[in-house]
């Protein structure tokens, strides 16, 4: 009998086994292929031609349509999108959109952008939850 032997039946000889068979705690790591989207926020220039106008939006938006955002109200920011649409951002009414000046994150599970289910995070840390969103609609002033 080796020393190892010995060891291993150590606490048996000593009454410290117990009769409850023991559990193994394992780590498992999984790792996932994530798409994180920075958006890049303009400047809100205000045109005197046109007025943009609320209209019921859609539920999802693709993400990778997304080109730029404005901060249109301090609780909904305005997404710019490749066709030159637009699409409204309301937010969560305990948030304040203009944390978002500077830019921030998406992070869609399915690279789609979805009203009450995604967030937008800004790049000081904090994060929003989107309520819904609004078509913009271009309404020409005379």
């Amino acid at each position: 009998m080796n020393i190892f032997h010995f060891l291993s039946a150590l606490p048996l000889l000593l009454g410290l086994s117990s009769a409850e068979p023991q559990r193994v705690v394992s780590r498992v790591t999984v790792v996932q292929q994530t798409t994180i989207f920075r958006i890049p926020v303009r400047p809100h220039a205000a045109s005197p031609l046109v007025e943009w106008t609320e209209q019921k939006g859609p539920k999802c938006v693709p993400a990778t349509e997304i080109v730029a955002a404005l901060l249109s109200s301090p609780n909904s920011v305005d997404f710019v999108l490749r066709d030159r649409s637009r699409v409204r951002a309301r937010i969560d009414e305990d948030c304040s959109a203009l944390d978002f000046y500077d830019g921030f994150y998406v992070q869609p599970e399915d690279e789609r952008l979805c009203a009450r289910r995604d967030e937008i995070s800004s790049r000081m840390g904090g994060s929003c939850k989107i309520e819904k969103f609004r078509s913009l609609v271009p309404q020409f002033k005379r």
